[in-house]
C-alpha cells in the first residue's frame, strides 16, 4: 500500500516515488498547506491545474472546527475538501509550541485554551492518533513536543525523550492500515541531542521519518548543519520529510542533504503580502518598479496569473485591494515553488544537480550565495561532511 521507490540519485539528493493509497507522487515535492482544510483562496481544481500533489491539512484546527466527526462523515478529507490527492495531516504538536500560554505540557499530553471558543481542549498521542484516523489522511504525524527556540538545552532533552514516548503510544493505538505513521526527529540544533532522538527513534522502523524542530526561529547557519546531520542518518529506503519549511533557498539546499518532502505556509502567505516569487528573488508587488511593467510576473511560468496578466495589472489589483490579487499571486508562488522542484528533479536525473544549484543560486542570490547555501551543496557529495560557516 505504501512504497516509496528512488529512481535517480546525485549525490545525496534523490528522485523517487512515493505510493499511497490515493496515488504516487514524485519526490522531491513541496506541499501546499491547507491548514483548515483548504489552501487559502484556492480551488481544488486550481491546486490540480498548478501541479500539487500531496496536501497539507492541521489536525489542530480541524479538530476544533469542524470537529473530526463531520469530516469523517464525507469520507474524511478527500470527500470534505473535494481534493482527489493524497493528504497528509500533522499531529498537533507544532501547536504546543505556538500556543504559547494557552497551553499545559504534562506526561500525558497538552491541555489548552481553545482559539475558537476558549474552552479546555486535552490533545494525547492518542487523541492525536484517533482524529488523524478519522480525518483519513494517507500520511499522519506522531504526536510530538516541538520546543521554541531557543529553549533550554536540557529542556530541548527533556522534550525529544517525551516525544518518543508519545511515539511509542501513538503507534500502540494505530488501528488504520491504510495510513502511513511517521515518527518525529527531534533535538534543535544541538549535534548530540540530534543524535540522541535519532537513535531514540529509529528503532521504531516507521514507514518514513520527519525533521522537526527546526525553522523555528534559528538562523540559518544554525539550521542547516542539524538538517544535514539528521537527514544522513534517516534510512535510505524511506521518505524525509523537513517540516514547516517552504522558502526556495531552504527547499534547494535541503534537497541537496538528501530531504524528500517539505510544506510551508510561506507561498500562499507571501502572496496575500503583495509578493511574487521569481528566480531573481521575491518581486514586492506593492512597490513602484512593477506598476507599469507589461511583462508577467516571470515569463517562463505557466501558471494561469502569468500566462494572462501583466505585472502592472496584478499591481494595480493589489493597491485596489481586489481579492483577485492575493488569489493570484497564492497560486503563481505555489506553482512557483513545484516548477522549482520539478526542475530539480530534472537536474537529480541527469545527474547535473550541483551545477544546476549553483546557477539558479548565483541569479536568485544576486552572484552573493551565503556561506550556509554553499555549506550544504559541498555536503550534497557523498563524502563530504557538512560545515558550519
Amino acid at each position: 500500500m505504501f512504497e516509496f521507490e528512488i529512481r535517480h540519485r546525485d549525490g545525496r539528493a534523490r528522485v523517487a516515488t512515493f505510493t499511497t493509497p490515493r496515488g504516487t507522487v514524485q519526490t522531491p515535492m513541496f506541499m501546499p498547506v491547507g491548514t483548515q482544510g483548504t489552501v487559502k483562496g484556492l480551488s481544488p481544481q486550481e491546486l490540480l491545474d498548478v501541479g500539487s500533489q500531496m496536501i497539507l491539512a492541521n489536525t489542530y484546527h480541524l479538530m476544533l472546527r469542524p470537529g473530526e466527526r463531520l469530516v469523517e462523515a464525507h469520507g474524511g478529507l478527500a470527500g470534505f475538501t473535494a481534493y482527489p490527492g493524497p493528504f497528509l495531516t500533522d499531529s498537533g504538536g507544532f501547536q504546543v509550541m505556538s500556543l504559547g500560554h494557552m497551553r499545559k505540557i504534562t506526561e500525558e499530553g497538552v491541555t489548552f485554551k481553545s482559539h475558537v471558543d476558549g474552552s479546555l481542549v486535552s490533545l494525547t498521542p492518542e487523541r492525536s492518533v484517533a482524529v488523524q484516523e478519522a480525518l483519513g489522511a494517507d500520511v499522519i504525524m506522531a504526536f510530538d513536543e516541538c520546543p521554541p527556540h531557543p529553549a533550554e538545552r536540557e529542556y530541548i532533552r527533556r522534550s525529544l525523550e517525551r516525544t518518543v514516548r508519545w511515539l511509542e503510544r501513538c503507534q500502540t493505538v494505530k488501528t488504520r492500515g491504510d495510513q502511513a505513521l511517521f515518527a518525529i526527529v527531534q533535538g534543535g540544533v544541538h549535534a548530540d541531542l540530534r543524535h540522541l532522538s535519532l537513535d531514540l527513534t529509529l528503532p521504531f522502523e516507521t514507514p518514513g521519518f520527519a525533521i522537526g524542530g527546526l525553522a523555528v526561529g534559528e538562523s540559518k547557519e544554525e539550521m542547516y548543519p542539524a538538517v544535514a546531520l539528521t537527514a544522513a542518518r534517516l534510512p535510505e529506503h524511506k521518505p524525509r520529510y523537513l517540516m514547516g519549511v517552504g522558502h526556495p533557498e531552504d527547499l534547494v539546499a535541503a534537497i541537496a542533504l538528501g530531504v524528500d518532502m517539505f510544506d510551508c505556509v510561506y507561498p500562499t502567505r507571501t502572496g496575500r503580502f503583495g509578493y511574487a516569487l521569481t528566480d531573481d528573488g521575491r518581486l514586492n508587488m506593492n512597490s513602484s518598479a512593477p506598476r507599469t511593467q507589461l511583462q508577467p510576473i516571470d515569463p517562463e511560468c505557466d501558471c494561469y496569473a502569468c500566462q494572462n496578466f501583466t505585472r502592472a495589472y496584478l499591481a494595480h489589483l493589489v493597491r485596489a485591494e481586489e481579492l483577485l490579487a492575493p488569489r493570484m499571486l497564492s497560486l503563481h508562488n505555489i506553482r512557483y515553488l513545484h516548477r522549482l522542484v520539478e526542475r530539480v528533479r530534472s537536474a537529480i536525473a541527469q545527474g547535473n544537480f550541483r551545477p544546476w544549484a549553483q546557477t539558479w543560486a548565483q541569479r536568485y542570490f544576486r552572484q552573493n550565495i551565503p556561506e550556509w547555501f554553499e555549506g550544504a551543496l559541498a555536503a550534497a557529495g557523498d563524502q563530504v561532511e557538512y560545515k558550519r560557516a
